[in-house]
């Protein structure tokens, strides 16, 4: 990959999974993999699963990076360790980190010279590379160590290539793969991972994270929304607060707030049907979509909103769970019938909002 080309799903600002030298989850998944390491237990193949946004695949190359550092289990250096770290000036983390390590492939979606985006899905060619890479003498001494990432973009055919490369694995190699979600892969590939799913990180921890990094300029009222709004991911919360996301949150929430028998200010519709479907807004609208499926699923889990001041009506309050289901039912329906059939996007936000007051009315 050259330089000019982003890396898939890199967030301005923010270090990518390989670059990242913190690791903000929870010290059970470090401390798993850390034991199965040292005790000579270690899987060939580790199925690391949770929601996007909260470290899987931080974790991946964080132990790649140990492991080229460390390549003997049962050295002393492992066996004091109290964690996966190594130094930012450490040869390994800097091959690591710009993927240049000979004894580590990532394979994700690739990149598409022509249309100059990525491509849609994992194609089995990326799986294939395991082939040449397992088979080759060019390398180094060690550990080889293959992340997926993530595995739910794998087509068929890339999974079934993966599954044989899984179920014949070579000799001193590893595999990561990344899913958020885990149950949807192949059983088989499941069957022939270890799994260790990630938990979703705490709103403190969040907020933290994002003062820590200082790559993110937004007051700390903000950070503080955006953490709780983020529902455990680290991304989320980024995109939430670099993507005016925020802004539609409040507009969305107080729309819903403000409503007398399931009905919405027809003004305030229209000027948020604007603001996230106007001309160059997909990352707007992108986030109206998520804004509205995670207050959806607040409704349906029974749980508060994050301001006070934009707790749901009564009317909102008093719908059946049932009903909700079928709103979400229809906020995905119309969402990928816009993306299939390029309907204009204004039409489907004020279709959605219609959905919601209508679920509140009957």
């Amino acid at each position: 990959m050259t330089d000019d080309v982003p890396r898939l799903d890199a967030l301005d600002g923010w270090p990518t999974p390989e670059e990242q030298s913190r690791w903000y989850g929870g010290a059970p998944a470090e401390t798993a993999l850390l034991d199965a390491y040292r005790g000579r237990r270690m899987h060939h193949a580790w199925l690391l699963g949770g929601r996007k946004g909260i470290g899987k695949a931080t974790l991946a190359y964080r132990f790649a990076r140990f492991a080229f550092a460390h390549p003997d289990p049962g050295s002393p250096a492992v066996a004091a360790a109290t964690d996966l770290s190594v130094p930012v000036d450490s040869p390994s983390f800097r091959r690591v980190a710009g993927r240049a390590h000979p004894n580590l492939l990532a394979m994700q979606r690739p990149w598409d010279e022509r249309n100059k985006r990525y491509k849609t899905e994992l194609a089995v060619d990326e799986i294939r590379r395991t082939v040449g890479f397992f088979g080759s003498t060019v390398g180094e001494e060690g550990w080889r160590i293959g992340i997926v990432d993530p595995a739910d973009d794998m087509n068929p055919s890339a999974a079934n290539a993966l599954l044989k490369v899984l179920e014949e694995p070579p000799a001193r190699s590893l595999f990561f793969i990344v899913s958020h979600a885990p149950g949807r892969l192949l059983p088989t590939i499941r069957s022939r991972c270890r799994r260790l799913d990630l938990a979703p990180l705490a709103p403190e921890t969040i907020a933290a994270a994002i003062r820590d990094n200082g790559g993110v300029d937004a007051g700390d009222d903000d950070i503080a929304l955006a953490s709780r709004l983020a529902e455990g991911s680290l991304r989320r919360a980024i995109l939430l607060l670099g993507e005016d996301g925020i802004e539609t949150y409040r507009a969305f929430a107080h729309l819903a707030a403000a409503g007398r028998g399931g009905g919405f200010d027809v003004g305030a519709m229209h000027a948020l049907a604007d603001r996230v479907s106007g001309r160059g807004a997909n990352d707007a609208y992108d986030g109206f979509l998520e804004t509205v499926r995670a207050w959806l699923g607040r409704r349906v889990r029974g749980e508060p909103e994050p301001l006070s001041e934009a707790a749901p009506g009564d009317a909102f309050r008093a719908v059946p769970l049932a009903r909700w289901a079928e709103v979400w039912e229809k906020v995905t329906q119309s969402s990928t019938e816009a993306e299939d059939l390029n309907l204009d996007r204004k039409q489907v936000v004020l279709s959605i909002l219609m959905s919601l007051a209508r679920a509140a009315r009957m």
